[in-house]
This record gives structure tokens, sequence and C-alpha cells, in this order.
């Protein structure tokens, strides 16, 4: 049957979209962007809070009766909040209280719990709240830790690599993605660099610590992730907030492309790159 298919089932396998009205000043360069807000919950989080949860239950960590509990600053809290009313799991999810309002708004409609962590210690303060939580009553939960799982970033090896790779014939010569878990960042250019060692997997993280870009680590003055590896990536370079900002709204303008502010850090970097 045709129609025979689960809202998991839409999870990856995103197109590739050319930016062509950002990049016509650039001669004999193509740079594209990864269409990720096509997944089912919104982004490209919504790979790795799948792998990991299918991780949980694979492993048997994962049970009816216990709640899924992480820390988040907004999107990989609402994948696990849109997977966790697909398949019928509890989830409490630990935000900085300075995230936004449509974020609460969004996971609490999928029917997630949310508490609220101090919104001036960032995601480092989720992630100490969310540590609390569960060590006061861990038989509770399962908690992912999505910065410490190696669900994340092999959600990443497994398939946003290997789809990059096919969808540019093997042409890519540069890949970047921003830091905040790093999960993307390390599977994919893992797998990228298998691939062909020639490419050139560049890092973009905030320039400061008191940074406007909602989802992201300066890592230098964070709590550094377990799985982040700095030999994965070839070099690391800074992106400002009111750069990322400025082509967050140019996507939109220039492109018809609607993202959020760690996607603009991103293309923002691309396009000087290039």
């Amino acid at each position: 049957m045709h129609g025979d298919v689960s809202i998991l089932d839409l999870v990856g396998n995103t197109p590739l979209i050319r930016l062509e009205n950002l990049t016509r000043h650039l001669q004999h360069v193509e740079v594209y962007g990864k269409a990720e807000y096509l997944n089912p919950a919104g982004s490209v989080k919504d790979r790795p809070a799948l792998n990991m949860i299918r991780a949980g239950i694979e492993s048997g960590e994962l049970t009816k009766d216990k709640i899924i509990l992480d820390s988040t600053s907004g999107n990989t809290g609402i994948a696990y909040a849109m997977i966790g009313a697909a398949l019928g799991y509890k989830v409490k999810l630990v935000m900085p209280g300075n995230v936004s309002a449509e974020r609460r708004a969004i996971v609490k409609m999928y029917g997630a719990e949310t508490v609220l962590s101090s919104g001036l210690e960032g995601s480092d303060g989720a992630i100490l709240k969310a540590r609390e939580i569960y060590e006061a009553n861990p038989g509770l939960y399962f908690k992912p830790d999505q910065y410490n799982n190696e669900a994340n970033p092999q959600a990443h090896y497994l398939g946003t690599g290997p789809e990059i790779f096919r969808q540019t014939d093997g042409r890519v010569t540069h890949f970047l993605a921003t830091i905040g878990t790093s999960g993307t960042l390390m599977g994919t250019g893992r797998y990228l660099k298998e691939a062909n060692p020639e490419i050139r997997i560049i890092a973009v993280e905030p320039d400061h610590g008191m940074h406007g870009i909602e989802g992201l680590k300066h890592m230098a003055s964070s709590i550094k992730p377990g799985i982040y590896e700095e030999a994965v990536h070839d070099e690391k370079i800074s992106a400002d907030t009111e750069s990322a900002y400025d082509m967050q709204a140019r996507l939109a303008n220039e492109e018809g492309i609607f993202v959020g502010f760690s996607a603009g850090a991103a293309v923002h970097a691309a396009i000087n790159v290039a």
C-alpha cells in the first residue's frame, strides 16, 4: 500500500538547494544548502533525535514506562517531542529561559513538558539542570544526552554524509556546519573525509561566548560536548550574531528560504569561504 508511511519515515533524504541569487557575484563556485527544514519537525535535529531514541529502544534502556529527558535549546527538543508523540513516549525538556516563546509553544503542542533553566547560563545551564533532574530519579527517565551520545553523529555518518556525497555526484569540495552539539559536523565530516580526504571540513562557531545565535556553542567558553573531536575538521571560522541575522533575512528575501539564525551563520560563512 503506497500510503502506508509513518511520520518518522520522512526523516532524512532532504534535497540540496543551490543558492543562486546570493552567489551571483561568485564565479565558478556552487553553494548549496541542505534543506533540513523539510524534516517533519522542521530541522536537522530530527535525524539524531530519532537515532538516539531508536538506539535506546534497541538497547532496552528506553521502555514505555520511562520519560525521555534531555536538555535542548530548541530544535532537538522539538524533534524529541514529535518523536515521543509518534511513538507514545512522555517527554520532558530542559530549556534555557531565554528560548523563544514559539519553540516552547511547539513542544507543548506535541505534548512535552518543559522545565526552564537560567537564560543567562544558556545551553550549559540547561545541561546541568537536566543532569540534576535525572540524578534525582534515574529510574524514571531515559536520558539520550545529545552532547555525549555517539548515536548523534552516527545519524549523520549514516545519513547526511552519504546523501551529500551522492547528491553532488562526489563533487563536493567543502562542507561547513555550525557547532551546537557538533553532531552534524562530526558525523557528516567523518563520512565525507573517508569518501574523499581532499574535502575540506569547516566548523562554524559564534565569535564569542555572549552571542545571540540560538543553539550554537562558542567552544572556548562552553561545556565541550563529549562527541566533539577537533581533529575531524580542517578549519574553524567565526560568525558574528549580526551577520547571522542578516543572512537569515537575506535567505528569506532573496532565495525564498525561511530558516533559523544558525543556518544564517552557516551560509554567511560558506559564502565568505567561497
